[in-house]
């Protein structure tokens, strides 16, 4: 594998900023990510704090039990049960097929980082993938695109959630998604693979209950030989290690708000919008109704002085909510604001792995951070990549194509160049001028009509536009004909965008990893993570 790096602007402003440490955003953040210095003042303040190594390491033991394991987990699970043991954490929904392959490069940024970590700090650094299954954004992991006919298409599967049910409350109907599964896998090509491929998903959906364990049960067949860790943030048992946090977070709900605006105050003088959503009233914490099987978005009500959601079904006083968080946990679960400074009073953290949208909403949650006694995290920008496969390399060539234009901009610029350029001009004049005749022909009969038969007009500008139309049409037709001819470079054109940059889009956040591990096997994810990577905010254009 030959990697590009290339300097390509992220999807948000402030992720562009951030990653190439602008001064001006620095006051929003505790650490750089590209300081040596700092990681190392990082460690010696986790050596201060102190954590529940041992039950975090058996809870999550417990969870990954169920899934394929190996003596690198295993090691993991007890390196981190050891005062000295950091982790390098980042997480993401439980996408169905793993999601989009952004999921799998961060991923892939957690355990290079950790190693990287590890052997610069002499610490045991621990991956951890946090899988944030107590979210409800069911549309947002029920699907995958595939090509079909030379554009991407958008394929759902095939069942409806109607409530704001937790993902790792939605059981899985396996016959169901064996059938979707091998669709899908099938649209990407047989190749020598997919029959073992096949076989893999197959054992893994059997063994699976949930979307949240399809999508553990993938990802430790892929990773399980790093020594990757898995958490399930709506795992039960996790939720009992997270009493004491629910409850200083329940306690603390207005300071935590109050802090969380005064910081998006300060970003919006810095030119920068807000990202998190947050009312005044806001108390960051949902509860499950179990009856209903939906979270409910938390507020506190001054005028009752209760917690209550919006439609008022469930109401709390700060005593009872308490006697919640330490008798039932399961019934809450974090927002936005919350889970990152749950996961940090959990995990040592020495890094958080974060994606563009992230680093700008993390921003957000400095002095929230403060109000716990504790700093968040460096925060380092994930892995950017992007496979550039030989077959596209060949036709960016042809085409005369500038890979980091097609990156950033897409193709279709170049396309309409390509087909302006191919159109027969003498055909579109000869049309122009016979429209033209036709229009001044039209005026004289207009005129004529006008003065005999008045009532004839609109039947005669509906004939009018008729026969325009009509030449318009065969104008279109004469010059698709045309371009036809010259079809195998037009559907190279759309090759490459559909590869490089599908419907507009980054690859990472359209294509699915099984596309690639399909066509290359398992081996593939295995020689990714053998290269050196770096973490200096260019993104990575990997030929394979």
């Amino acid at each position: 594998m030959e990697i590009l790096n290339l300097s390509l602007p992220a999807t948000n402003r402030f992720a562009t900023d951030y990653t190439a440490q602008a001064e001006e955003l620095m006051q929003f953040f505790h650490y750089r990510y590209n300081s040596s210095s700092d990681f190392k003042v990082r460690l010696s303040e986790l050596k201060d704090r102190s954590f529940k190594r041992n039950e975090l390491s058996d809870c999550i033991g417990k969870f990954m039990d169920r899934f394929p394991g190996s003596s690198a987990v295993q090691k993991s699970l007890e390196r981190l049960k050891q005062d000295n043991s950091t982790v390098i954490i980042g997480g993401q929904q439980a996408g169905i097929l793993t999601g989009p392959l952004y999921t799998i490069h961060k991923i892939i940024s957690i355990i290079s980082l950790s190693k990287q970590k590890e052997k610069e700090l002499g610490v045991p650094v621990i991956p951890v993938f946090w899988i944030a299954g107590e979210d409800h954004d069911y549309q947002e992991v029920n699907h995958v695109f595939i090509e079909n006919n030379n554009k991407m298409e958008k394929v759902i599967y095939p069942e409806k959630i109607l409530e704001k049910r937790m993902i790792s409350a939605i059981n899985l109907d396996r016959e169901k998604c064996k059938v979707w599964v091998e669709g899908i896998i099938e649209s990407f090509g047989e190749t020598q693979y997919t029959k073992g491929l096949l076989e893999i998903l197959n054992e893994t959906i059997n063994q699976s209950e949930s979307f949240v364990d399809f999508f553990a049960g993938i990802m430790m067949h892929l990773f399980k030989d790093t020594g990757l860790l898995l958490v399930d943030s709506g795992d039960p048992n996790l939720r009992m290690l997270e009493r004491d946090i629910f409850a200083k977070q329940i306690e603390s709900y207005g300071e935590i708000t109050k802090r969380v605006k005064d910081q998006q105050n300060q970003l919006g003088l810095a030119g920068f919008p807000n990202t998190i959503e947050i009312r005044e009233n806001a108390a960051n914490l949902f509860y499950y109704d179990e009856k209903h099987k939906e979270r409910i978005l938390l507020e506190y009500n001054q005028e009752k002085n209760v917690f209550t959601g919006k439609e008022c079904f469930h109401e709390f006083t700060m005593k009872e909510l308490l006697a919640v968080a330490e008798k039932y946990p399961e019934r809450l679960s974090n927002n936005v604001v919350t889970r990152p400074i749950t996961q940090e009073c959990l995990f040592p953290t020495l890094a958080f792995i974060a994606g563009p949208g992230e680093i700008a909403y993390w921003a957000e949650l400095k002095t929230a951070f403060e109000c716990f006694g504790m700093k968040m995290p460096p925060i380092v920008p994930r892995l950017n990549i992007t496979f550039l496969e030989r077959s596209i390399e060949s036709d960016l060539k042809e085409l005369d194509l500038d890979l980091q234009k097609v990156l950033s901009s897409g193709i279709e610029e170049e396309k309409e160049n390509y087909l302006e350029h191919i159109k027969n001009e003498s055909i579109e004049e000869q049309f122009r001028k016979t429209k033209e005749q036709l229009q001044n022909n039209y005026k004289f009969i207009k005129d004529l009509t006008e003065m005999e038969a008045h009532s004839m007009l609109p039947m005669l500008k509906k004939n009018e536009e008729l026969l325009i139309k009509q030449m318009d049409f065969m104008e279109k037709r004469i010059q698709m004909a045309i371009q036809q001819k010259h079809e195998v470079i037009t559907k190279k054109y759309e090759k490459v965008g559909n590869s490089l940059r599908p419907a507009g889009s980054p690859q990472e956040r359209v294509w699915n990893g099984f596309y690639y591990i399909n066509k290359y096997g398992l081996g593939f994810l295995h020689d990714l993570l053998e290269n050196p990577f770096k973490f200096d905010g260019t993104h990575k254009v990997i030929k394979i």
